[in-house]
């Protein structure tokens, strides 16, 4: 286990050297390449700007997805209704692909839980994150 260690993190110290060397040449090419899509001058109107267009663009999509949606249940729909022809291959796609989305489903309540297994936990009060300060009289020297 030792050695395991030992060799991620000569892994590690090999890739951020890597990083560290080339990671600015990286950054630049990318900007340069990608130049058509940043906002001269970037100001905070220009943001909101966008950030509306994003907004509106998405809400346009919903029709459109939705009528894909319809489309994909009413073809889940005839497949179950000629589920004898269906292949073996077919159906242990639509199972590795339920199982997928539960995993996800399952990993998100996680994270929305705060990393937690067992429930959520309520944030702590304000007398619980107090840290005393080191000019508090209280300190022990």
């Amino acid at each position: 286990m030792a050695a395991k260690l030992l060799q991620l993190k000569s892994k590690a110290c090999e890739a951020s050297k890597f990083v560290s060397k080339h990671g600015t040449t990286y950054y630049k090419q990318l900007l340069e390449e990608n130049k058509q899509y940043i906002q001269e001058p970037a100001t905070v109107e220009k943001s909101i700007e966008l950030s509306r267009q994003l907004l509106y663009t998405r809400l346009a999509s919903i029709r459109g997805r939705t009528e894909s949606f319809w489309k994909e249940v009413d073809h889940v729909k005839g497949v179950w209704n000629n589920r004898a022809d269906l292949k073996v291959e077919e159906a242990g796609t639509a199972v590795l692909f339920g199982l997928d989305c539960f995993v996800w489903f399952c990993a998100g309540e996680i994270v929305g839980r705060g990393f937690t297994f067992t429930g959520y936990y309520p944030p702590l009060t304000l007398e619980e994150t107090e840290q005393p300060s080191l000019t508090d009289a209280s300190i022990d020297r």
